[in-house]
């Protein structure tokens, strides 16, 4: 892109098509969740065409061109059990369809900001007996909780803001006897940092006593 064309305005339409771009790239495991809504935010705070080619630069010209051809199979399940331990997973790693975890006097611990999110959705099927488990996404993808409690019940720590439009969504389903699920709702000052400032953070977030981020 020539100099000329970098410093002019975009339209609302050029950044949403950004947005399906980064997206596209998403679902074939170019962008973590958490590289996608940091790039996503920036869009759309984006003001001329050469801050939305920054976003898309370091990206193949065809996003989906490598993408798998369609197979008829179910998708594949991750399965995590914690029975009178833990199990984790962080970092980077294929989140394709959903994540059963079940936690049977123990308890899982579940980082998404580095997750690869297939098709824009994930669902996370969650068994506590007695246990629970920990969840970690950016405060700006859509969250969808539902499910059952007996002596126990569901967290949310973070801010409140609403996801951003054409977010990933994340369908969490708890079924949970004397335990529950902790979710912690990350915002954009966390990328990057553990999951102990992570949760302080979110912590900070929900008190609304966190800056804008920079």
């Amino acid at each position: 892109m020539s100099e000329p064309d970098a410093s002019l305005r975009v339209s609302d339409a050029e950044r949403d098509q950004t947005l399906h771009v980064l997206g596209e790239h998403a679902a074939v495991g170019r962008l973590t969740l958490d590289e996608l809504e940091e790039r996503s935010s920036r869009a759309l705070a984006a003001k001329t065409r050469g801050e939305l080619a920054t976003l898309t630069g370091d990206l193949p010209q065809e996003a989906g061109q490598d993408r798998p051809a369609p197979v008829l199979a179910k998708k594949p399940v991750r399965w995590m059990v914690a029975i009178m331990s833990g199990s984790q997973r962080r970092g980077r790693f294929r989140a394709i369809g959903r994540i059963n975890a079940i936690a049977v006097m123990g308890g899982d611990e579940i980082d998404l900001r580095e997750a690869e999110i297939e098709g824009g959705e994930l669902t996370l099927n969650l068994v506590a007996v007695m246990g629970g488990a920990t969840i970690y996404i950016p405060d700006s993808v859509e969250l969808d909780v539902g499910g059952f409690s007996l002596m126990g019940g569901n967290t949310e720590i973070g801010s409140e803001r609403p996801p951003r439009p054409g977010a990933p969504v994340i369908k969490l389903r708890t079924w949970n006897l004397m335990g529950g699920a902790t979710i912690f709702r990350v915002p954009p000052q966390a990328r990057g940092l553990g999951l102990k400032e992570a949760r302080r953070l979110a912590k900070a977030a929900g008190r609304g006593e966190l800056p804008a981020p920079g």
